[in-house]
């Protein structure tokens, strides 16, 4: 007869998969599958062999599915896409000048300080989020389903940001093809979109010439040549598309639909191209900025410390700002891409790997614009003040006229607009596959269209962002750059760190970090995701509200009703926070309390409600870190 013993064990005792293979012999297991844990019933041996009851406690993420979730093809794409998305163009134009502003040195102990309080710890909460939970922005909520209308503010506010971003990369476009010439067109004022105040000298010190009125050949360009803002008279004359720049941003919607219509098997191949060609670009730039006259000047005032400067709030606000801008937390591109890892990867190493690539890119990249402006300096015989500036500015007029003095202008012209064309496409794929992730997770007939859905995201994309390419369309994308991801950004990340710190539960959390990689997050980790981040986040938005300044361009002053929608756009994200927890609280069962224990409770926990087990009900949840 068979022999067979019974083991009796505790009835809660968790045995995670990994520990199990001293009980049982492992089945085999998808690497795309979710945490599993087991509770081991009954051990039966039978001839010398064991067998094993067992029942699923935690199945797998109910992802659509899940067991055949795509995954990146290698580790590095995944590395190399987020940091793609993450080193954009503000690491060119807007941190080096902020650095030169605010006391130089003294400027990265803020930014250090808020990159370690906040910075990294958002980072790394977003890619646990994602890589534990296998589904988009709006999918990953149901952890804690009262807080998805914060998945959908997040896609809101990438898709707004696709309007306007695809326009800076079709310049960028339209600049390397006109640099594909002997002479670059914005050397000089002999052309037909120069004006009467048009003048090679740029000396504003000069007592002869009413200098008000002059500008720059390269200035010109740009804003007669290029935007030809000058043919019309501010946002209520806007004109139709020019066909140049539509042209151009035909081929950047091209590029940006073959690379995602696949998903992450076809853009974890271009990226690396995009992520990588930035920095050989850099470097062949720096190469040759240190070797110009006046370089080292320039370089000196961009690393000069004046630490009585971080006496001053607004330092400390613009390094703040800059933390939360520079990492691209809160667009749902980190959970997006995350969510497409191995269940088992290390996301903690990423977080630290990625976010410290991004801040050295943008210290890196400041040598490279400081030496150019250093030469511009000298060369035009004006303090560094006149020709710092961040912003498209910097890119689009001071760049390539720094780049039109050298020999070989072309060349150089050449290569520094490929290595914008290469910032933005991959921080427009990222934004894009926020908006596409996010959406077919949540809406699961979509999985079978994923390339029509693609097509049809990025054709709205194009239809919106024709409007920033007529006569008028710069007021249109000061107006976009100025509302769509500001505040409503910011007010997003801290619902977001909110519901997963308080309402989910840190040592939830935790534990679901730890049945990823082995071993919780640190204390450390855990005061910032529950005290500190919200904290930060929550002064951010109150300064946000508090400093607000209107847009503007130029001397162009926007008009109230412009400004009403601009604020309309920024609401309209932020508002689907409160619309979606009404909404899902109409559609609960029972009564207040039962409504409310369902909206906190994980959706795969609802069985204990029933129970009136709730953890949120009990003071402990709220007391753990």
């Amino acid at each position: 007869g068979a022999k067979m013993t019974v083991k009796k064990m505790h009835p809660l005792k968790r045995l995670p998969v990994a520990q199990m293979s001293s009980v049982v012999a492992p089945a085999k297991q998808s690497n795309t599958m979710g945490p599993k844990e087991v509770e081991l019933i009954l051990v039966k041996e039978q001839n010398g062999v064991q067998f094993t009851n067992s029942t699923l406690i935690n199945p797998a993420p109910t992802s659509p599915g899940n067991e055949e979730r795509e995954t990146w093809g290698k580790k590095i794409d995944f590395l190399l896409s987020v940091i793609g998305f993450a080193v954009d163009l503000a690491n060119v134009w807007r941190f080096p000048y902020l650095c030169y502003k605010n006391g130089g040195g003294a400027f990265l102990v803020p930014y250090l300080f808020f990159m370690v309080i906040a910075g990294m710890p958002l980072f790394y909460m977003e890619l646990a989020l994602g890589q534990y939970n296998r589904e988009g922005a709006a999918g990953v909520w149901k952890i804690c389903p009262i807080f998805k209308g914060v998945g959908f503010t997040v896609i809101i506010i990438s898709l707004y940001v696709g309007f306007y971003y695809n326009v800076i990369i079709a310049w960028a476009l339209f600049y390397l093809f006109s640099s594909f010439t002997g002479k670059l067109p914005w050397v000089d004022c002999n052309n037909t979109w120069n004006s009467v105040n048009c003048s090679d000298l740029w000396s504003f010190n000069s007592s002869t010439l009413n200098d008000t009125h002059k500008s720059t050949p390269a200035a010109e360009y740009f804003e007669r040549g290029v935007l030809h803002v000058h043919e019309s008279e501010g946002i209520n004359d806007l004109g139709l598309p020019r066909w140049q720049l539509t042209s151009c941003l035909v081929v950047v919607i091209v590029i940006l639909y073959f690379s995602l219509w696949k998903g992450v098997k076809t853009s974890g191949k271009v990226v690396w191209i995009t992520a990588t060609m930035p920095y050989v670009v850099l470097t062949v730039l720096l190469l040759r900025g240190v070797t110009l006259p006046g370089a080292i000047d320039g370089i000196k005032a961009y690393l000069s410390v004046d630490f009585l400067r971080l006496c001053e709030a607004s330092v400390w606000i613009d390094a703040a700002t800059q933390i939360c801008f520079s990492l691209g937390v809160g667009f749902g591109v980190l959970i997006a891409f995350s969510s497409y890892n191995k269940f088992s990867n290390n996301c903690y190493r990423d977080a630290i790997i990625t976010s410290s690539i991004n801040s050295l890119t943008s210290f890196f990249s400041g040598f490279v614009i400081f030496s150019f402006l250093g030469y511009m300096s000298q060369k035009h015989k004006v303090a560094l003040d006149e020709v710092a500036t961040d912003g498209p500015g910097l890119v689009f007029i001071i760049y390539p006229e720094a780049i039109a003095t050298l020999p070989g202008s072309s060349v150089w012209a050449v290569i520094f607009f490929i290595m914008l064309l290469t910032l933005g496409i991959d921080s427009a794929m990222g934004g894009m596959e926020s908006v596409i992730t996010g959406l077919i997770d949540e809406f699961k007939f979509l999985h079978k269209h994923r390339e029509l859905f693609t097509l049809f995201i990025v054709v709205t994309t194009f239809l919106i962002s024709l409007f920033c390419v007529t006569n008028g369309g710069i007021y249109v994308f000061t107006l976009l750059d100025h509302f769509a991801a500001g505040t409503s950004i910011l007010f997003g990340v801290l619902i977001e760190a909110i519901g997963i710190a308080w309402f989910y539960g840190v040592d939830r959390f935790s534990d679901d970090i730890k049945e990823m990689i082995g071993h919780r997050p640190g204390l450390y980790w855990r005061l910032c995701w529950k005290f500190v981040s919200p904290c930060f986040l929550l002064f951010m938005v109150v300064v946000s509200f508090a400093t607000f300044n209107p847009p503007y361009y130029g001397t162009y002053v926007f008009p109230v009703w412009a400004n009403m929608i601009g604020w309309c756009v920024a609401i309209s994200s932020m508002t689907m926070v409160p619309i979606y927890a009404i909404y899902k609280f109409c559609v609960l069962p029972g009564t207040f309390r039962d409504k409310l224990a369902y909206a906190i409770t994980p959706e795969k926990e609802h069985h204990l409600v029933e129970n009136g087990e709730v953890r949120q009900f009990t003071l402990h949840h709220w007391l753990m870190v």
